[in-house]
């Protein structure tokens, strides 16, 4: 039984799993993972902590009180998977624990992870288990802000799905060039990944992921747990050494 934490930069979510499959999970803000890292502490063996940000002292050093060996991820840890990432120390905890979850989930098939969030992350993982790294672009709510910042007239427009293609307002206008340039913008790259690797499993997840499941031309695999799945993975192999 195992207790995995992730810190996104949005979103704080757990999941307790049992077995290797998800027994519950939830969401929470940052200042109760001690509650939460208690209230566990019974049930669980092993607890992983994720972040994509640095994790404040008095919040890692609280819940360490509750479990002495709550494991924090890193690039230092040893992988169910190999990067060939040039500087693997910059490889954020997120984008570790998505490709390990695409290796739990699909092992030896080549995969590509599309994570949705504040940014839109991919990440390709071939058929032997080897990481070759991917792109990193803005998210919906980032290019809808930018938009904004970084002119002087356009005004901050809240996400929603474009009424129509072609925007009959400024409002509208936005929404349509931020989702649908985002939606093109993927299947490009999803098209490019199956050129150089037909046989590529295609894998969305992330916060903004409806905004693209059903719109994707090509055939994709939804799954809101892969992050989840995958620190519990590499959880699992720590904890086996």
């Amino acid at each position: 039984m195992s207790l995995v934490i992730d810190i996104g930069n949005t979103r704080t979510k757990y999941a307790y799993f049992v077995g290797g499959i998800i027994q519950e999970k939830g969401s929470l803000n940052p200042e109760d993972i001690p509650t939460i890292v208690c209230n566990y502490s019974g049930k669980v063996k092993n607890i992983i902590l994720s972040s994509v940000k640095a994790t404040p002292e008095t919040i890692l050093l609280e819940s360490i009180k509750h479990k002495p060996n709550l494991i924090v991820l890193s690039s230092e840890m040893e992988m169910p998977f190999k990067t060939l990432y040039k500087i693997p120390n910059t490889l954020g905890a997120d984008r570790l624990a998505l490709v390990a979850g695409a290796v739990f989930d699909f092992p030896n098939k080549p995969v590509l992870i599309i994570d949705a969030g504040t940014c839109i992350t991919i990440d390709f993982v071939d058929g032997k288990k080897r990481h070759l790294g991917g792109s990193i672009s803005p998210g919906l709510q980032m290019r809808l802000k930018a938009l904004s910042s970084q002119t002087g007239a356009l005004p901050l427009v809240k996400l929603s799905e474009p009424e129509d293609l072609i925007g009959a307002s400024t409002k509208e206008s936005i929404l349509s060039g931020a989702v649908n340039g985002a939606i093109k913008e993927l299947e490009g790259t999803i098209d490019a990944y199956q050129k150089r690797f037909p046989d590529i499993i295609v894998v969305l997840t992330g916060g903004d992921a409806s905004f693209f499941d059903k719109k994707l031309k090509n055939s994709i695999f939804a799954d809101e747990d892969i992050l989840l799945k995958g620190m519990y993975f590499i959880l699992k192999q720590y904890a086996n050494k």
